[in-house]
C-alpha cells in the first residue's frame, strides 16, 4: 500500500488544470477560480479623504484647544470643495475629500457649536483623520492573483478597484454514480438488508461546495457491463469520476475491474483509516479521456478520503495551486493506545478548554461522528497519544472549501 503522502504526491502530480477561460460579471463570479491576475484601474481611495464626520482644519490655525474658526464651506461626500482658506474650517462628511491647504480633520464630537463658527476642541496633529489617495490601493497595482478562489473580499476588492467582471476558469465537471444494490432513496421503502444512499448526498453537497459542475448518474446496479455502461457515458463529458461503492475485494465490487476495462487503474489501496480501497485511475473516450476515483462505499470513509485526497485533485484541477489545509497543533485531552499501522483520521472537536476531545466511536459507518465533530486528528501510523501529548488537528473549514 502506498502512504498518505505518497498516495496524495501521485494525485497532484497527474492533475492536469483546465485551461478553458471564460469572463464573470462581479455578480457571478463569487466562488470561481480567478485565471489572470487583476490590476486596479484606479488609485484607491482616488483623492484624500475625510475618515470621520467633522471640520477639516490647517492644524497650524489650531494651536489651543478652544479656538473658534469661521466654516468657509460644506463638502458631503461626492462633491470637491474649494481650497482651504487660511484661519477657516470646512464642514466635512465622512468620505468626501479633503479641500487643498487642510491638513487634518478635528471629528465633530471634539467640536461646538460657536459664536461666528465653529469651537475646536482638540488640538490636531497633521493628517489626522485623513485617508490619503491610493493608501489602499495604487493606481496600476497588482490586486488579485492568479490561482484564487474568489472571496466575498476579493470580490469587493475587485469592484473598489473598477473591475466590472473577472476571468475565471470553467467549472470542473465532474460525473458521479453510486454502485450497491442494497442503495434506497430517501423517501423511498426501506426493504429488509436495504440501506438509504447517504453518499450520493454527500458527495453532491462535497462537490458543489468546491464550486464543481455536478452530474449525477445516480445507482447503478452490482454488473460489471452496468459498470462499464456508467464510466463510459460519464467519461463523455466530464473531467472527472468520482464512484462511491464497488472498489474493495468482494465478489459484487466491479468497479475496480470495468475501470481497468475501460482505461487504466494507476493507484488502488492507501495506508489510511478510514479509506484504504481508495483508487485512482483514468477511463477512455473519443480524443481523450477522464481521470477516475473510486471512494470506499462506508459513509465515514467516503467522506474522509473526498476531503483528504479528492478534494486537492479536485482543487489543482481548478487551478489551485495551494491545495494543503491548515493544520494546528493542538493538546490532545484523550488517550489513544492502540494505533492502526496505517495514518489515521479521527473525529474530533475543540473543547472549551483549548483541547481536542475524540468521538467514542471511530467506526467508518458512524457519520455522527462527522457531524458531533468539527474536524480530523491527523495521526501518523503507529503512534499511540496519551492525554496531554501534542496532536496535529485540521478543522473542517480547511476541507470543505
Amino acid at each position: 500500500m502506498l502512504s498518505f503522502e505518497q498516495a496524495l504526491e501521485r494525485l497532484l502530480a497527474a492533475a492536469q488544470p483546465v485551461t478553458e477561460i471564460r469572463s464573470q460579471p462581479l455578480t457571478a463570479a463569487a466562488g470561481r477560480v480567478l485565471a489572470l491576475a487583476q490590476r486596479s484601474t484606479v488609485a484607491v481611495p482616488p483623492l484624500d479623504n475625510s475618515g470621520m464626520d467633522g471640520y477639516a482644519v490647517r492644524s497650524a490655525d489650531v494651536t489651543a484647544a478652544g479656538v473658534c474658526l469661521p466654516v468657509s464651506q460644506r463638502i458631503p461626500a461626492g462633491t470637491v470643495g474649494t481650497a482651504l482658506r487660511p484661519g477657516t474650517a470646512a464642514r466635512i462628511f465622512t468620505g468626501a475629500p479633503v479641500p487643498a491647504g487642510a491638513d487634518a480633520v478635528v471629528m465633530q464630537e471634539l467640536c461646538e457649536h460657536g459664536d461666528g463658527g465653529v469651537v475646536i476642541n482638540h488640538v490636531p496633529r497633521p493628517e489626522e483623520n485623513i485617508r490619503r489617495a491610493g493608501e489602499d490601493i495604487a493606481a496600476g497595482a497588482e490586486i488579485l492573483r492568479p490561482g484564487i478562489r474568489l472571496r466575498p473580499q476579493d470580490i469587493a476588492l475587485a469592484a473598489s478597484a473598477g473591475l466590472p467582471e473577472l476571468p475565471v476558469y470553467r467549472r470542473v465537471r465532474v460525473g458521479v454514480f453510486f454502485t450497491g444494490d442494497e442503495l434506497v432513496q430517501p423517501g423511498e421503502p426501506l426493504p429488509p438488508g436495504a440501506i438509504y444512499n447517504s453518499n450520493r448526498y454527500a458527495l453532491r453537497a462535497l462537490l458543489e461546495g468546491l464550486g464543481c459542475a455536478v452530474r449525477d448518474l445516480g445507482t447503478v446496479p452490482d454488473k460489471l457491463p452496468a459498470t462499464r455502461d456508467a464510466l463510459r457515458r460519464a467519461a463523455a463529458d466530464n473531467d472527472l469520476i468520482i464512484t462511491s461503492g464497488g472498489v474493495s475485494v468482494g465478489e459484487e465490487d466491479h468497479v475496480k475491474a470495468a475501470v481497468a476495462a475501460e482505461g487504466q487503474l494507476d493507484m488502488w489501496k492507501i495506508a489510511i483509516k478510514p479509506g484504504k480501497p481508495l483508487a485512482f485511475g483514468e477511463v477512455r473516450r473519443d480524443g481523450g479521456k477522464a481521470w477516475f476515483i473510486g471512494l470506499p462505499g462506508n459513509p465515514v470513509s467516503a467522506m474522509v478520503t473526498f476531503m483528504v485526497m479528492v478534494r486537492p485533485f479536485v482543487l489543482r484541477l481548478q487551478g489551485i495551486s495551494d491545495v494543503t489545509p491548515r493544520a494546528f497543533v493542538v493538546r490532545a485531552d484523550f488517550d489513544w493506545p492502540r494505533p492502526d499501522v496505517r495514518a489515521e483520521f479521527l473525529r474530533a472537536r475543540i473543547n472549551d478548554r483549548g483541547g481536542v476531545d475524540l468521538y467514542p466511536n471511530q467506526g467508518s459507518g458512524v457519520v455522527t461522528s462527522l457531524c458531533w465533530g468539527d474536524g480530523l486528528v491527523i495521526n501518523p501510523p503507529a503512534l499511540a497519544v496519551k492525554r496531554g501529548d501534542s496532536v496535529r488537528f485540521v478543522p473542517f473549514a480547511e476541507l470543505l472549501t
